[in-house]
């Protein structure tokens, strides 16, 4: 991939950009390594870690899982703990998030060093065994390799990989355990992938949170995060809004496999990522529906326009 094609990658995009508190931060690890340690240490993630309170956060901060902007982000983190970004935190100086949060400081900082870096949101198949559960991963450019990398930001050195038993490359996760959004909707049509073990978490049996509806909810949330909208994951807006617990009919699941099909080859550009997002049915809008994952709450919200 050239430079040209690169460069939206390595720009910030409205949600990854530390604006204000870019001074703050100052210099981060150009060592991809580091520099995922320092992420995986800024946030601690609402729900992985049983009850929150549990580890001294109190109800008023359950309000930090809404955080939408980087930079918002990054100044929340500067108030619990005014020093250098990477200084080591305890559990309630780090930002209450999830797997969203934990990607997207860690592609705000390595767009910060010119590091062509960008947001997956797919599954991970290395939570529960046989399970493939909602997450996010950041992908960088590998310009020895020419090709794009998964990075983990979120799990701790070591991780050991429930399905495999073996430790998960981080810095490398394989693309056997990590299903991008569209890389799941093919492999589901194709029959490779059962749809009935796709969800938000296992124990949670809403439907809206698991097959062919969360399928498409996240093969949308990754086409628009290729694009340069890193929404929250519990916001839907647009086709996403009108799709049943059975999942979207023929016509739009044609739209889908021909979406996911352009996502998943590695020679797609920017701007092709860009016109398949503009679609009326999946372009994010000024205003979208926040479903809050703590209570199933619906409301309304505005978001910023550049």
């Amino acid at each position: 991939m050239t430079d040209t094609l690169l460069d939206p990658y390595r720009a910030q995009s409205l949600c990854s950009d530390p604006g204000r508190m870019a001074e703050w931060i100052g210099e981060v690890p150009r060592d991809l390594g580091e520099l995922r340690r320092l992420v995986s240490g800024l946030v601690f993630h609402y729900r992985a870690n049983g009850d929150v309170a549990d580890h001294g956060f109190t109800p008023d901060r359950l309000a930090e899982i809404d955080l939408r902007y980087a930079e918002e982000q990054f100044a929340r983190l500067a108030e619990l703990k005014p020093g250098p970004l990477g200084a080591a935190r305890e559990s309630t100086e780090r930002i209450l998030g999830c797997c969203r949060d934990f990607t997207l400081l860690f592609v705000s900082l390595a767009r910060r060093i010119g590091i062509p870096a960008r947001s997956r949101v797919g599954f991970g198949g290395y939570f529960v065994d046989g399970w493939w559960l909602d997450h996010v991963v950041a992908e960088v450019w590998d310009a020895d390799a020419a090709r794009w990398r998964l990075i983990e930001a979120q799990m701790h050195e070591g991780y050991v990989d429930a399905s495999t038993g073996a430790p998960l490359d981080l810095l490398d996760v394989p693309r056997d355990r990590f299903l991008t959004g569209a890389d799941a909707w093919i492999a589901a049509r194709a029959g490779r992938l059962d749809p009935e073990q796709v969800a938000v978490l296992p124990e949670l049996e809403a439907p809206e949170l698991r097959s062919w509806r969360y399928l498409t909810h996240n093969l949308v949330l990754d086409l628009t995060a290729l694009d340069g909208h890193e929404t929250l994951l519990w916001e839907t807006w647009g086709v996403d809004d009108e799709i049943g617990a059975d999942g979207p009919d023929a016509a739009v699941a044609a739209d889908l496999d021909r979406i996911a099909a352009r996502i998943a080859d590695p020679a797609v550009t920017p701007p092709e990522l860009h016109e398949l997002a503009d679609d009326a049915r999946f372009r994010v809008p000024e205003v979208v529906t926040r479903v809050w994952p703590l209570d199933g709450s619906s409301r309304r919200v505005s978001l910023r326009t550049r």
